[in-house]
């Protein structure tokens, strides 16, 4: 195996887009911080180069887990060099990671990305300018513009080393406090196979993860440290890192002004950033806009194009594939029960979420044309100033808005938050936001009860969610999560013209996502469940209201009795819910015993209109799949927290389903 290579980057950088670029990979890119929360891996093109994406971060100072995951693993796994993503139209921002890499002493290949925004602002950017200052190979490209990006292999193949002055930017108290501690470490041959200087300069910063190290073999360097950076801290009268931090934008102040001319006319001049700006992020206005694009993007996916995709879906599924299936098996003499099988356990089940893949492609194509033209940031911006009124962290928007795809990921990008309390009570409440797996569900019980308001429906279901959210977040920060919320820095990115790769890939992905889960996790419960409603305790052939499932159904049926679907099959969905939340629908058509076309009118039979509306409102609250429940149990690290979340989040479920349906039948 080659070389391997850490890619880092600030947010917003174009950090993922370059590691698709280097490796042909597709991986997903977003404009938030925390959509990288773990690292991932991929081979640059035509070489045996080893890339690791690490999260997108602004600073290595320990304190939140995607920092944590990438300094540890620069510092710990040794790579052969840093491949440090830059955006040139925020330098002096963007600079400050680069300057902390170099305290590494660690090879670092700048990719100097956004220059065609650059220019276009009308601003002279001085490349060997750059380059002779920080002593690192510099590959400058733009956001439409990758060619340059191939010069990444020839760089780091020659593993060209910087020579830059480490700690220079530093007063003479500093360096000096750097260098008696480092010498310590050597001494005592602390370091663990890490740069020294860079060690020193963690003690006397106070990074806890280093501290509680040393402090277990050699103390006495960590007391030193704490007597070092008391000392400096007393004549200065601030803490160690805000001087630190000081004089490195110090710095790079100095040299942003040698590196780009016309920073100051640019400054003053009015961007279509700004006068977009003054319309969607205006203080009354912001939030009716919000609530009209969204609006417009679920017409468009459920009543305009939608409704033409999923009359198109049924024919291919409805009369084509089952038709053709079954004339096949008829004709090659199968017996009664394979037909069944296939027919109306497998095609019924499977084929009745697939039918709605063509629409999910058209919700997540607009969607991530708001993540890319970067308008999805300024929704992070309106949201924060509601969420603060509710006990929540603005940054909290963040993992809930990637929860919208997939609770997941969602959860996960919960590790961007500092704050232990915020991270609980987002982890607890992302769930409640419509994940893409509830969104066929939607649809069907919509297009069914409520055909002329379909749209209004599924948006009402969004809306609720996050108003569900909020008001969680302002009762458990009474009862269970007390203590102050962290502020929230967001990056404002420019707008930009959506890349229509970025944007295919980012649809193909969540289509992907749900053709796996139709050929893998539904399959095989269509599977299953068509064998359990086939079959009695015996394992004679029966009808489905003689058989196990429906025993099991009948037991746990009652309790869903108040909340207006107490029937058993729509009991026995719930429960297969929890595997994955489309196989609801398999269920019920698997169980209806017909097909998606046919599962409209045997629900009409069944449900009224508001009992369908509760049992919609059940599916959105109610706790999340076993995926979600496994990866909130990791995020906790504790049994009674996640047991805590699993039955809040049903119990609100059930309590508030249970208030839609019963006030609805006294007034209507």
């Amino acid at each position: 195996m080659g070389k391997t290579y850490a890619l880092t980057g600030n947010p917003n950088s174009g950090k993922t887009t370059i590691f698709n670029e280097l490796t042909g990979s597709t991986q997903y890119v977003g404009n938030w911080s925390g959509v990288t929360v773990e690292k991932k891996e991929g081979i640059i093109k035509n070489t045996d180069i080893k890339v690791v994406d690490l999260p997108g971060i602004y600073s290595m100072s320990s304190t939140s887990i995607d920092e944590i995951i990438a300094m540890e693993y620069i510092s710990e796994e040794h790579p052969d060099g840093i491949i440090n993503v830059v955006s040139a139209s925020n330098l002096e921002r963007n600079l400050y990671l680069t300057v902390q890499l170099l305290e590494m002493n660690v090879p670092v290949t700048v990719i100097l990305n956004m220059m065609d925004e650059v220019k276009r602002r009308g601003m002279n950017f001085d490349v060997a300018k750059f380059q002779e200052i920080f002593k690192v190979p510099v590959i400058p490209t733009g956001a439409h513009d990758r060619k340059n990006v191939e010069k990444v292999k020839d760089v780091v193949i020659l593993d060209e080393a910087s020579t830059f002055a480490r700690f220079s930017y530093f007063n003479e108290e500093i360096r000096k406090a750097i260098e008696e501690i480092q010498k310590i470490i050597v001494e005592e041959g602390a370091t663990h196979d890490r740069d020294p200087r860079w060690m020193a300069m963690k003690i006397l910063e106070g990074n806890n993860n280093i501290k509680t190290e040393l402090e277990k073999t050699h103390k006495s360097i960590v007391g030193a440290g704490n007597q070092l950076a008391k000392a400096v801290e007393e004549k200065y009268g601030k803490s160690l890192i805000q001087l630190l931090a000081e004089q490195r934008y110090a710095f790079l102040n100095k040299v942003t002004r040698q590196i780009i001319q016309n920073q100051e006319t640019e400054i003053n001049k009015e961007t279509w950033t700004d006068k977009l700006d003054r319309v969607l992020t205006h203080r009354i206005l912001s939030i009716p806009i919000f609530f009209g694009i969204m609006w417009f993007i679920y017409y468009v996916t459920i009543t305009g194009l939608g409704d033409y995709t999923i009359r198109f879906m049924e024919w291919l599924v409805g009369d084509l594939i089952t038709g053709s299936v079954t004339w096949l098996l008829q004709w090659m003499g199968t017996s009664a029960l394979v037909e069944s099988l296939v027919v109306d356990g497998i095609i019924g089940g499977v084929g009745a979420v697939l039918v709605f893949v063509p629409q999910i492609m058209i919700l997540f194509f607009f969607i991530s044309i708001m993540e890319d033209s970067g308008y999805m940031a300024r929704i992070a911006f309106l949201m924060d100033r509601i969420f603060k009124r509710f006990g929540l962290s603005g940054k909290s928007i963040i993992p809930m808005l990637v929860g919208s795809g997939c609770s997941v990921p969602g959860i996960m990008a919960t590790r961007t938050l500092e704050n232990e309390r915020d991270r609980k009570l987002t982890i607890i409440l992302t769930p409640f936001i419509s994940c893409g797996a509830k969104l066929p569900v939607y649809l069907l019980f919509s297009v069914a009860f409520f055909p002329k308001n379909s749209h209004w429906v599924v948006f009402s279901l969004y809306v609720m969610g996050v108003v569900v959210a909020m008001m969680s977040g302002l009762l458990l920060s009474k009862l269970r999560y007390k203590g102050e919320e962290s502020d929230f820095l967001l990056e404002m990115p420019p707008y930009r013209v959506p890349v229509v790769k970025s944007v295919v890939i980012h649809t193909w992905e969540k289509a992907k996502e749900f053709l796996v889960r139709a050929g893998t996790v539904i399959f095989a419960a269509s599977v299953i469940l068509w064998f359990a409603q086939s079959f009695n305790g015996r394992l004679q052939f029966v009808h489905a209201d003689q058989s196990l499932l429906a025993g099991f159904g009948r037991i746990i049926a009652p309790i869903f009795a108040p909340l207006g679907f107490g029937d058993w099959i729509t009991s026995v969905a719930f429960i297969t819910g929890f595997a994955a939340k489309e196989m609801v629908i398999s269920t019920l058509s698997v169980l209806h015993g017909v097909g998606e076309t046919g599962l409209i009118t045997s629900l009409q039979s069944v449900y009224t209109p508001l009992a369908a509306y509760s049992f919609l409102v059940f599916i959105l609250l109610a706790s999340p799949c076993f995926a979600s429940i496994s990866v909130m149990r990791k995020e906790l690290n504790s049994w009674k927290e996640t047991g805590f979340a699993i039955l809040y989040q049903t119990g609100t479920a059930y309590l508030i389903s249970m208030l839609i349906y019963q006030t609805g039948r006294l007034l209507f």
